[in-house]
């Protein structure tokens, strides 16, 4: 699995590096700062996954997954952020993420798990 990381903090950009690394079948393939990044990466990388973060500089992580999944082949996009899970699925909701993952929980299990309930 191709995964695209963005995050405007380095260090958590790190940490979900490493947790993406210790996830069997999963592949960092880019890192992007901010949603204008995530966008022309996007087009360059074609990942399967990408790892959003809510927040970000100038287009935030809901708008440029609005526009990731107007793509003719878009990734599935999953949000991350430290808003608790009814803010998230209104996250999801409002943007057609495919699901919302706590950053204070995100883990290699949540990755696998989030990754399976979109692929049923």
């Amino acid at each position: 699995m191709r995964v695209l990381l963005v995050d405007d903090q380095p260090a958590y950009l790190r940490a979900m590096s490493a947790v993406v690394q210790e996830t069997d079948g999963f592949e960092v393939v880019g890192r992007a700062f901010s949603g204008e990044d995530s966008l022309s990466l996007a087009a360059h990388v074609a990942p399967d996954l990408v790892l959003m973060d809510v927040n970000l500089p100038g287009i935030d992580g809901l708008e440029a997954t609005r526009r990731l999944r107007q793509l003719p082949s878009s990734p599935v996009v999953l949000l991350l952020s430290t808003y608790d899970d009814d803010a998230g699925a209104l996250f999801v909701a409002e943007s057609g993420a495919a699901a919302y993952l706590s950053k204070s929980r995100f883990g290699p299990d949540q990755l696998e798990a989030a990754w399976s309930g979109v692929i049923r």
